[in-house]
């Protein structure tokens, strides 16, 4: 089996289409959201929450069915309808295209998959199972909930703010090495959880 480059992706200003606006499709748009991206739907229907995000002008949607000319300028499409025939016609498209795509619930028509993601601020921690078994990625995800609670969002935040410092100071590059580590070490974690509150424990 093919072995899977794990990536965060920057799609900010970039042409992003789904098709389909049912349950399923939007809970990929609503995964989009917050990345920036120029979000299109094309859809015979949608769910009165997908309508809610076009009237508020979050996205761009048509309900009408998908054309192949929808692909011109897109970065990446996903499919989350249920006809076998017009997702394989919409892959090979993409395929065809050089666009990347992903069919939901159909891993060999899939470019990428959708991981199970924890997020606690800027840190972000994504399971995938290539898409063998969603459901095993959700109960790890639920696990690391309990294990990185959101403090970790306070403690990432104010990692990167010492590490600009660090970096921009004029310490010898090994000490700045030294310093790096240090501060991601359990004792800071601790040190510093313990400034925000104590509510580390807290399951999210």
């Amino acid at each position: 089996m093919e072995r899977l480059f794990p990536m965060f992706a920057k799609l900010t200003g970039r042409q992003v289409l789904v098709v389909g606006g049912g349950a399923v499709g939007e809970a990929k748009i609503r995964s989009l959201l917050d990345t920036g991206a120029q979000i299109r739907v094309v859809a015979l229907q949608a769910s009165p929450v997908v309508r809610e995000w076009a009237d508020a002008g979050t996205i761009d949607l048509e309900e009408r069915a998908f054309a192949p000319a929808d692909l011109e300028g897109i970065f990446l499409v996903v499919a989350a309808i249920s006809s076998r025939e017009l997702n394989e016609f919409i892959f090979g498209e993409a395929q065809r295209r050089g666009i990347l795509c992903n069919v939901v619930d159909v891993p060999e028509l899939c470019d990428f998959f959708y991981p199970a993601v924890v997020r606690r601020g800027d840190l972000q921690i994504a399971i995938s199972t290539a898409g063998q078994s969603p459901l095993l990625a959700q109960r790890i995800r639920k696990r690391l909930e309990q294990q990185f609670g959101q403090e970790y969002a306070e403690w990432v935040a104010q990692l990167g703010k010492l590490r600009r410092e660090v970096l921009s100071s004029e310490l010898p590059a090994e000490r700045k090495r030294e310093l790096l580590r240090s501060l991601t070490s359990q004792d800071e974690f601790s040190f510093a959880s313990g400034r925000s509150g104590g509510e580390g424990e807290e399951e999210q």
